[in-house]
């Protein structure tokens, strides 16, 4: 039995191992992902390539999953004027929505746009560009109705509708998308905050001054920006000015920087000075401390002694006297040195009168 284990064992882990080197092998014969996609299509002016009836998908249908053949055609309209992330969000959501879901994205014109909404800043064909370069969708429709009909729905082969819940009033409507809500079809995604094509045209005109001095600076003339005779000259002066306060503004970094440096060296030298001032006191401690000092004094005096002292007289002078030349009291080294007081005046009368003494 155990043997059989064992060999039973081995069996097993040669399985394993095949397993595994075959998933390598079709690993390595698959094509490498690609990070980046082709840019979407636009939808054609006829509708939709195929046709054959649409079966109608429920919401629980798409939620579970439907299959390759037959993705949830999900779609999507607004204006898309200055596409930023906000937009790029939504789209994001509503291509999530199910597990297999092919995004179509439609797109208003500049006519429709201006009479219902307002002027735009991008043109319909460079919102049309910005649409298709988004990874969530799959397809574009040019010239997109402001509100949509069932006729737009069947021809166009969609599913469900996603945008935000709020209720969008437009067109003598409280709700553009209120009978898509009530057919079942509507899908809601959240909006973005603190993100909106009007509050990047709010900063613009907030800021208009900034831009319009940029755009000079950058080579746009006058005419180009709107911009009259004396606001140009205007601006170029105020151009000027900032360009001068900017040099100072560099002049006195660059001379805080240097003083800055010349404040480093000086306290490297006033280091590096009181270290070898410290040095030199522990030296000179060192040599003149109190338990050297007086001797080597005294020994100094001693020699400057020696020195100065003349030479001893010769035993032999008749001049010399042997009590002299053995005296060893200090002051025999110096005979020159000697001071002798004058004698006192008693001393000198008392000398004078030596026969009187005498008796």
């Amino acid at each position: 039995m155990a043997k059989r284990r064992r060999n039973g064992s081995r069996g097993n882990g040669r399985t394993a191992r095949g397993g595994v080197q075959a998933q390598q092998q079709q690993q390595r014969k698959r094509p490498p992902i690609k990070a980046l996609r082709e840019p979407a299509i636009f939808a054609n002016r006829s509708g939709s390539a195929s046709d054959t009836p649409q079966e109608k998908v429920t919401l629980a249908q798409a939620r579970r999953g439907t299959p390759a053949q037959r993705p949830v055609r999900v779609y999507a309209d607004g204006i898309f004027d200055l596409f930023h992330s906000g937009h790029a969000r939504a789209l994001m959501q509503a291509k999530n929505l199910f597990p297999n879901t092919q995004l179509i994205v439609g797109v208003c014109s500049d006519a429709l746009t201006h009479k219902y909404k307002g002027y735009t800043v991008m043109t319909e064909d460079e919102r049309y560009e910005a649409l298709i370069h988004c990874r969530y969708v799959d397809e574009v429709v040019r010239d997109a109705p402001w509100t949509l009909t069932s006729e737009f729905l069947k021809k166009h082969r969609i599913d469900f509708v996603a945008h935000d819940d709020i209720p969008y009033t437009s067109a003598g409507s409280e709700d553009v998308y209120k009978h898509i809500k009530e057919a079942g079809m509507f899908v809601a995604t959240q909006r973005t905050e603190g993100i909106s094509t009007s509050d990047i045209i709010t900063r613009i005109v907030r800021d208009y001054d900034v831009y319009v001095r940029r755009n000079l600076q950058r080579g746009y003339t006058a005419r180009e920006l709107n911009v009259g005779f004396i606001k140009e000259k205007k601006y170029r002066l105020q151009q000027q000015v900032d360009r001068m306060k900017e040099t100072v503004r560099t002049v006195e970094e660059k001379s805080k920087h240097l003083v800055h440096r010349v404040e480093e060296k000086s306290h490297d030298l006033i280091y590096k000075w009181e270290e070898k001032s410290r040095e030199f006191i522990g030296n000179f401690l060192e040599l003149f401390g109190p338990d050297k000092a007086w001797h080597m004094i005294q020994e100094r005096s001693g020699r400057v002694l020696q020195a100065l002292s003349p030479y001893q007289s010769p035993s032999t002078s008749p001049s010399s006297s042997p009590t002299r030349g053995r005296s060893t009291s200090p002051d025999s080294h110096w005979p020159l040195l000697r001071f002798r007081s004058p004698p006192p005046k008693e001393a000198s009368i008392s000398s004078s009168d030596g026969d009187e003494g005498d008796k």
